[in-house]
């Protein structure tokens, strides 16, 4: 009996701990009974949030699922614009479970399964707008329209897996490798050909400019020879007036004045030798008072 009792103890213990759950914060569950999603009377599916609650022992199973808002930042993809032109697209969507029942059913509860099919319905929306536009729409300001329209149709098309679409948002554009290296092959070759018309442009101006300075050189050189000849011209007949007057106030002192500047150039060198009669002019202030 006392063996009995200790059984029927067992048993009670066990079915009390089969028979409750506990949902932690962030988490919503639903309960399985026979395999299938436990309704309500209105027919819909029950989801138990955080807590403690009840099931059917044994024949229950609980489905816990993240209800937090979740990130999905895959790897970029490859979308085609208007012009037919490749861009590599980085984006990411926000998003979170609303309907727990359509998403367990669908996507089997499975965040990644989840993931991967959202992923497909996003991508079809960034390809539908990526699409419809040009490179140079997407990049000088179109973006945020472009987000938006795809947050819209990602959140319509991911009703279905009882998914809610928070924000869909591109982080970055990126052409591929062969096209960056062809734009870039084309924008050196227009900037060296810029280049060249500059340098082609200041070397005309540099020869320009040079020939002028070389015009102004000449003329204010001649203009200066000039003045130069003029002023010398004028000291030269200043100096002869100066000359002339000092002669004419007395004219043997200038002639004594100007033999003694002969004779000082004549002698400076005592090796130069000069064959002249005794009686010559030029001796005439070196003569005794007897020498005729």
């Amino acid at each position: 009996m006392k063996n009995f009792s200790v059984v029927l103890l067992l048993l009670a213990v066990i079915m009390s701990f089969s028979s409750v759950f506990v949902v932690t914060e962030g988490q919503r569950a639903i309960v399985l009974l026979f395999s299938k999603v436990q309704k309500d009377s209105d027919d819909a599916a029950v989801v138990y949030g955080p807590g403690l609650h009840l099931k059917v022992p044994f024949f229950s199973q609980v489905r816990r699922l993240d209800a937090r808002i979740q990130t999905l930042d895959g790897a970029p993809d490859r979308f085609v614009t208007s012009e037919k032109k490749d861009l590599i697209v980085d984006s990411f969507v926000k998003w979170r479970v609303n309907d727990f029942s359509s998403f367990y059913l669908r996507a089997r509860g499975d965040k990644q399964y989840a993931e991967t099919l959202l992923k497909q319905k996003v991508n079809n929306g960034l390809r539908t707008n990526f699409g419809s536009r040009t490179i140079r729409e997407i990049v000088s300001g179109e973006r945020s329209e472009l987000m938006a329209e795809a947050l819209v149709q990602a959140s319509e098309s991911a009703q279905e897996l009882g998914i809610e679409v928070l924000d869909v948002r591109v982080k970055q554009i990126n052409l591929p490798n062969e096209v960056s290296n062809s734009i870039y092959q084309r924008m050196r070759a227009e900037r060296t050909a810029v280049a060249k018309e500059h340098r082609s442009e200041g070397q005309e101006k540099a020869e320009t400019i040079r020939a002028e300075v070389d015009r102004r050189v000449t003329v204010m050189l001649a203009d200066a020879e000039r003045n130069a000849r003029g002023v010398r011209g004028e000291g030269d007949a200043t100096a002869a007036k100066i000359y002339a007057d000092a002669y004419n106030k007395d004219p043997e002192f200038f002639g004594f004045v100007r033999s003694l500047e002969a004779y000082k150039n004549t002698f400076r060198n005592k090796n130069d030798v000069m064959v002249l009669s005794p009686k010559s002019d030029f001796f005439n202030y070196l003569k005794g008072p007897n020498v005729q």
